[in-house]
């Protein structure tokens, strides 16, 4: 009996010892796998509470449920492809990051035409229409442009970042981060500016090229002014900005939307006024698009400053496990990858959070994971997979 114990093979429940240590399915980082899946169950509970009421009062109750049970299903497509991110080998991404990067710029070239053929009239054009989900080429650009920069920028062992390498990575990063500016769409094509300043930082990029990005993202926006391919809508939300108190009707909208921002922050205290119990949040129109644009000032009338900081407190954390593995990772490119997803993380919540107190101009970039958007989720758990994918892929 005692022979055939010994024989007998292991059970492959839970624990299965016939994986090795370093199997990459006993590799999940379940800190941060956890920090996403409770910043996306707050930003269902968000989207609801300032989406229900939005609509003529009395509304049915699968009307009010409608941006919700929207976000569900990509929420549910955004976790089978985090799966589908962790289930290749990142090496293998690497292999594929040139298609994916041309498939990308050939999107964005198509937005372009559409645009300035204007395919849907004076309307600007920036996503496709893929049944009931718009597919935005910029929101995959962040997952495509991070795949080809940090695969090639990898390649390099000096611990300075030679110039030749800057100029081409600057090229791979200037292609579509122009045709998304061109879009016009400036806060997408910050966080790639965002992503490559990153990168290249901890490449070894020196102090003046760093600078050479900041001047020529700044001279591309500014041509893009001068030249009218940005709309006035949006150039509207920067007088809005540098003139917040403004009494021009042509800024009305976009001032009454800030300040009900900033109201709702402020009137929600210590303690918050309760989940759907804000006033400004629930009211129709006080704060427009609030799910989408604005959710932070949701969650600091109905959470207060508590809620703020448990939301700022996961951010941190996700932000600490990213930056964790990118220490741990085994190669330049895992590391590359880390420091993309943490560097386009951290622009994005600040971005978001800091136009909702009015410290930044109102771009319409959404806030990570808790946003309503489909592109945007889903762009973002593919991202997690990534990082997840160099974790679980940390011993060779």
């Amino acid at each position: 009996m005692v022979v055939g114990l010994l024989r007998r093979k292991p059970d492959s429940g839970l624990g299965n010892i016939r994986s090795s240590p370093g199997a990459p399915s006993r590799n999940i980082d379940w800190v941060l796998m956890l920090a996403v899946s409770a910043l996306s169950l707050i930003g269902l509970a968000v989207i609801y509470t300032s989406s229900r009421s939005k609509f003529a009062k009395g509304a049915t109750a699968p009307y009010g449920f409608q941006f919700v049970t929207r976000q569900e299903i990509f929420l549910i497509g955004a976790v089978i492809a985090m799966v589908v991110v962790m289930s290749f080998d990142y090496e293998w991404w690497k292999d594929h990051s040139r298609f994916l990067y041309g498939v990308t710029l050939m999107l964005l070239v198509l937005i372009t035409l559409m645009n300035l053929l204007h395919v849907r009239g004076e309307k600007t054009v920036l996503s496709f229409d893929v049944g009931p989900m718009n597919l935005q080429p910029a929101e995959f650009a962040k997952f495509t442009v991070l795949l080809v920069i940090a695969a090639y920028l990898g390649d390099d062992r000096s611990d300075i970042l030679p110039y030749h390498r800057f100029i081409i990575g600057l090229m791979l990063v200037g292609a579509p981060a122009t045709l998304i500016i061109v879009q016009p769409d400036l806060g997408s094509a910050s966080v790639l500016i965002a992503m490559a300043m990153g990168i290249m930082l901890v490449a070894g990029a020196k102090a003046r090229y760093m600078f050479m990005i900041t001047v020529l993202s700044a001279a591309t926006v500014g041509a893009a002014v001068v030249t009218g391919l940005v709309n006035e809508y949006q150039l509207r939300r920067f007088s809005t900005f540098f003139n917040q108190n403004s009494t021009d009707p042509a800024l009305r909208d976009f001032v009454y939307q800030g300040r009900n921002a900033i109201r709702a922050l402020a009137t929600g205290g210590i303690t918050g006024k309760g989940w759907l119990q804000g006033p400004i949040t629930m009211a129709k129109s006080d704060i427009p698009v609030q799910w989408a644009d604005l959710p932070f000032s949701a969650v600091g009338e109905e959470f207060g400053l508590v809620g703020c900081g448990v939301l700022i407190g996961l951010y941190a954390i996700v932000l600490l496990r990213i930056w964790r593995i990118a220490h741990l990772s085994r190669d330049l490119l895992g590391t590359y990858l880390c420091v993309g997803v943490f560097s386009m993380l951290l622009w994005q919540m600040f971005q978001n959070i800091a136009m909702t107190i009015g410290a930044m101009p109102i771009t319409g970039l959404p806030l990570p994971f808790i946003s309503y958007g489909g592109s945007g989720v889903v762009t973002f758990f593919a991202l997690i997979g990534l990082v997840q994918n160099v974790h679980m892929r940390r011993y060779r």
